[in-house]
């Protein structure tokens, strides 16, 4: 290239050198702007997302989760949000999916395997509900609510002394439940702790605000446990308040049938004519 043809490219390559880098410099500007503006919307959008969920707005809580997680998929927060909306409207399958995919990205994720072990202590599958249960405490073992479930669960799968274990340190967290007690009073009773079953479940109907439900449900836990003869006081007291209250009046025939009294069978065949399917089942062993 002779000298002449130099001097004229030169300039045009400084002016197109200094286009480039103007270039070059609005788009890592641009680029700068848009990661500011999606961590910014990212910070909104979630406490959209928490505020819309504490509402209750599970529908409009999933449109934005969806919408966040289109741009940030393994953000574990959010999809824990989706899979407690998803199980608060009833779509079960998609919660599990949710747990599964954020123990997958977050195998330390405590309440992951609860959420897991509650969807399977409410389908029954108590053993398994265990299990992720059981992983959920060995990562956060001061939750109230996976000691609580975790107790309840192995009162189903027979374990009481590690149940009344897990009942006893939820207590701790929260003395003032007073459900927890009823569970301890079930789980005393069927390791035949007569006198600790007899506190745990007066405390119980202490804290139930609704004082005949509290008397209904202990009498009920005694009944269970073989304790009749104090089932059967907590199931006439409910019928004296209330005389139409079925199930107390089937269980007070059952109690009196199985303790020997005749008058039993009265009970059972009165219930179950006014359509107690628990009176029903028994009607066979009135003759």
């Amino acid at each position: 290239m002779n000298k002449m043809s130099q001097e004229i490219l030169n300039p045009v390559f400084s002016l197109l050198t200094f286009y480039v880098y103007s270039v070059m410099k609005r788009v890592n500007q641009t680029i700068t702007i848009i990661i500011l503006c999606i961590l910014t919307s990212c910070s909104s959008d979630m406490g959209t997302i928490a505020q819309l969920f504490e509402n209750k707005e599970y529908e409009k809580t999933i449109d934005k989760l969806n919408a966040h997680l289109f741009f940030n998929v393994t953000d574990v927060k959010a999809l824990h949000y989706r899979a407690r909306s998803y199980e608060e409207l009833g779509l079960i399958k998609e919660a599990k999916q949710d747990y599964n995919r954020i123990i997958d990205l977050s195998p330390e994720y405590a309440q992951a395997y609860a959420g897991l072990g509650k969807i399977l202590f409410d389908q029954k599958e108590y053993l398994q509900a265990e299990l992720s249960l059981l992983r959920a405490v060995t990562l956060d073992e001061d939750d109230f609510e996976i000691l609580y479930l975790l107790g309840r669960c192995q009162i189903m799968t027979g374990k009481y002394a590690t149940a009344e274990h897990f009942l006893r340190k939820a207590k701790e967290l929260n003395p003032e439940f007073g459900k927890i007690n009823f569970y301890l009073g079930m789980v005393l009773a069927f390791q035949g702790d007569v006198l600790g079953t007899a506190a745990a479940f007066n405390t119980y109907v202490k804290y139930e605000p609704n004082h005949m439900v509290g008397r209904y449900n202990r009498g009920f836990a005694l009944m269970k446990a073989g304790y009749l003869e104090w089932a059967l006081e907590d199931f006439e007291a409910v019928l004296k308040e209330d005389p139409n209250h079925l199930e107390a009046m089937a269980k007070k025939g059952y109690c009196l049938n199985k303790i020997g009294k005749p008058e039993g069978c009265e009970w059972i065949k009165k219930a179950a004519q006014k359509g107690s399917g628990f009176a029903q089942s028994l009607e066979e062993t009135c003759g």
